[in-house]
């Protein structure tokens, strides 16, 4: 007689295919629409876990918040003066430009409307809709030389989130917790602090582990309570029962999975939903946050209370041992094809006191060395005028800038230039898999060696792409 005491799950299913064994996973598997899922053979013998994982190196960066500005932030009315475009304002543009959207495209220079000035000890340019970036001006390492190359936003948040411009690839996220897991086994290895209004282009593809198993995808996070939905059991599993459901659980999920990933992956989502009952909910209660630092970040103001406060809570989830943390702003909110007089001007008054406030918070905890802090989108804007009745710019993905901070990056540096015009990139170019290769190395990881098996080939986040190490800025 079999003693079911010690059996494997495998073994307990396999031997009970018949009995409640068999119509439990039966009905797992129908219910998560895993049932006609074929198994993944090259992939049988891979274990699959979120605990911590050796780097290939030493690592700088342990952990990272994006702060994501969907929709590409206009780089010089914010981080890229262009003293050309005041000489030539309304002037035909005097070189060939590649339109999005050719309908209301115009060859009119349009020139910042907003003041710059020098920051910091370091005398980074900064327009006078960021202040807060001004006063952590020193902790900055700007890129003004970012190339993609795709002007349409779903191509190019591809490339800059997940390394190529098609769907279907795994999120930088899903990689580096893959490569690396996390610290703490309560809480997910990757979470999405979306906004309130709506999700980003793309959507959840954002957060998507693409083809890696999807114990790798983000957990997201809501703006408004409960924040994380279905995460408490109903009345009746609550306390003892649910204790007892997850012991037996353990006990059959004891042997291999045979290779089937998703659902593997599925039951240990439903564990680490159990674990986060508690520690999620502490981590992104901020009431015990003092008034001096709720007042740093804003949340005493409506304009900047929303995106205040899941700063905090991303610096909260990331001091828990959170690996990757993705700050989002709504729906092409900053895609400024007209009207940019008065919309610029918002989009960076939500974020900028935050984000601030999130360097130095993070500084002033001593996490600001082993955290990443990114600011930007997935491309910038052309120097011409585009719908001229009112006025904003159209896409560029040929040269525009985001900004790092901590984790190894070089503080207090420029690099990389534009044209005169703030239109391409003519010096130290930095390719969207440039930065991913030199991200990875940061947390230890070589981006040619972080390989996934995918239909007998070995996958990487740079994916056969010239990706190199941009060792200029590196701390």
């Amino acid at each position: 007689m079999t003693d079911y005491t010690t059996s494997s799950r495998r073994h307990f299913l396999a031997q009970n295919a018949m009995g409640i064994g068999g119509v439990a996973l039966t009905w797992l598997l129908q219910r998560e629409g895993l049932l006609a899922k074929p198994v993944k053979s090259d992939l049988e013998s891979a274990a699959h876990t979120l605990l911590p994982k050796q780097p290939h190196h030493a690592p700088r960066a342990k952990a990272m918040i994006s702060c994501f500005m969907q929709g590409g932030p206009s780089q010089m009315d914010i981080c890229d003066p262009k003293p050309q475009l005041d000489e030539w304002a309304g002037r035909d543009f005097p070189e060939k430009i590649k339109y999005d959207n050719a309908a209301q495209a115009s060859s009119k220079v349009l020139a910042s409307k907003w003041k710059f000035k020098k920051h910091g000890q370091c005398g980074i340019d900064f327009s006078e809709l960021v202040p807060g970036f001004g006063e952590v001006a020193d902790e900055l390492c700007l890129i003004r030389s970012m190339h993609t190359g795709v002007n349409n936003h779903g191509q190019s948040i591809h490339a800059m989130n997940s390394g190529r411009t098609t769907d279907g690839r795994p999120s930088l996220g899903s990689w580096l917790t893959y490569g690396l897991g996390t610290e703490n086994q309560n809480l997910p290895a990757y979470m999405v602090l979306r906004d309130p209004v709506n999700i980003p282009v793309l959507g959840v593809l954002n957060w998507s582990p693409g083809w890696l198993p999807s114990l790798y995808q983000g957990t997201v996070v809501r703006a408004r309570e409960p924040r994380i939905l279905n995460l408490d059991p109903p009345p009746a599993l609550r306390g003892k029962p649910q204790e007892n459901f997850l012991e037996f659980l353990s006990e059959l999920n004891g042997g291999p999975s045979g290779g089937e990933l998703d659902l593997e992956a599925r039951i240990a989502s439903f564990e680490l939903a159990a674990r986060m009952q508690t520690a999620a909910a502490e981590v992104m209660d901020i009431s015990g946050e003092s008034e001096a630092t709720k007042q740093l970040y804003g949340i005493d103001d409506p304009t900047t209370k929303d995106f205040g406060t899941r700063c905090l809570i991303a610096r909260r989830l990331v001091e828990a041992g959170v690996r990757f943390v993705q700050v989002f702003t709504k729906n092409q909110y900053w895609d400024h094809h007209g009207n940019i007089t008065n919309a610029l001007p918002a989009s960076c008054k939500k974020i900028d006191r935050p984000i601030a406030a999130l360097i130095k918070d993070l500084k002033g905890r001593g996490l600001l060395d082993s955290t990443v802090v990114h600011w930007g989108g997935e491309m910038g804007r052309l120097p011409v005028v585009q719908n001229e009745k009112s006025p904003g710019r159209d896409h560029n993905t040929y040269g525009f800038s985001m900004w790092l901070a901590g984790g190894g990056f070089k503080p207090g540096h420029i690099h990389g230039a534009t044209d005169e015009w703030g239109h391409r990139a003519v010096q130290d170019t930095v390719n969207h898999f440039d930065y991913h290769a030199t991200l990875l190395h940061l947390f230890g990881l070589n981006h040619e060696q972080l390989t996934y098996k995918r239909a007998g080939q070995e996958q990487t986040l740079t994916d056969g792409q010239p990706g190199k190490i941009v060792k200029e800025i590196l701390a």
